[in-house]
């Protein structure tokens, strides 16, 4: 199953978002050849993999909750200039498993999340081909299984042959961690440890070396980010605040302002207002992604025309995908 994002906190911190009034200028959404922690060849996207993602500004992340909405539409909106205004789509989620018998970690998808990926030139392809990265989140399942307790270098590298597994069998883009839900120490598992996060993310690198890897920063994954002189940020691309209608900028060393994204809404709970005010602040701070969450079957492009045109100094259009 998946579990819907946790919503009471991160809403209750709206009203401790600052609205700025500062008008802003025209822009276009930024390349992502452009990032300096992408340099690296060892984490970077490949130059066929980025051409597509567009020109110039912050780029739009969006989850989808695929158990009540088409992840398609994410195609569906455009700027007024003919850009996509999503540069990147999120299905939410896939699940971490524990086995019980084997007493390891296992990959799940549940029915809606399955459907997506076997019907891969239906429901993927189509959001590709219009230049829109697909990512697959992982989340956790209330089984004891999460990102923090692995116990060894080799049980991270078996799970992360699985999500590799699953970007190469789907066409993929890459794969969205989310620490939420594991419940860990349940069936018997362990507590978050100190390697556990940073082996797993390591390997997955390894076998991913031009596919994305972005951290929802949340959970106890957030505060083991560095093992042995290794850091999460060195192997990942991007990581963004969770906690929805507010601004707070990941702590994730190793990654610059054009890879974080401090500013998270929700599309169906979050202020119109407060949506545009963090768009403001994105732009005013030089940072590089605005994370959306929740995006519904229904038509919100009067709503995300309020944060593109802050982003972006352009509006939002919908048309038939």
């Amino acid at each position: 199953m998946t579990t819907t994002k946790l919503l009471t906190c991160k809403n209750a911190a709206m009203a401790a978002v600052l609205f700025l009034t500062v008008a802003i200028s025209s822009c276009k959404k930024k390349d992502i050849t452009q990032d300096g922690t992408l340099t690296d060849p060892s984490i970077k996207e490949s130059a066929a993999s980025t051409e597509a993602i567009g020109v110039t500004g912050p780029k739009g992340v969006c989850y989808v909750e695929v158990n009540n909405a088409d992840i398609r539409n994410v195609g569906k909106y455009k700027l007024s200039t003919g850009q996509q205004l999503f540069d990147i789509a999120i299905i939410f989620a896939a699940n971490i498993n524990y086995n019980t018998s084997t007493q390891k970690a296992v990959l799940g998808f549940n029915t809606n999340v399955a459907n997506i990926l076997n019907n891969k030139t239906t429901y993927i392809k189509p959001l590709q081909d219009k230049g829109i990265k697909v990512l697959l989140s992982i989340l956790g399942n209330h089984q004891g299984a999460g990102f923090c307790n692995f116990t060894s270098q080799a049980s991270a590298q078996a799970f992360a042959q699985q999500l590799a597994d699953a970007v190469n069998t789907y066409g993929l883009d890459g794969i969205d961690f989310d620490d939420e839900y594991a419940e860990y120490g349940v069936n018997g598992t362990g507590q978050p440890n100190a390697s556990s996060f940073v082996y797993l993310v390591t390997a997955l690198r390894n076998l991913l070396p031009n596919k994305i890897i972005s951290f929802y920063y949340y959970g106890p994954a957030a505060s083991r980010l560095s093992y042995n002189g290794v850091t999460v940020g060195s192997k990942i691309n991007y990581s963004w605040n969770a906690i929805y209608g507010t601004y707070s900028v990941p702590n994730v060393p190793g990654l610059a302002k054009a890879n974080l994204g401090p500013a998270a809404i929700d599309i169906q709970a979050t202020s119109p207002s407060t949506a545009a005010s963090l768009a403001t602040q994105t732009v005013n701070n030089a940072y590089g992604i605005y994370l959306y969450y929740n995006l519904p079957n229904s038509d919100v492009h009067t709503y995300l025309s309020g944060i593109s045109s802050n982003l972006y100094g352009g509006k939002t259009t919908v048309y038939a995908p």
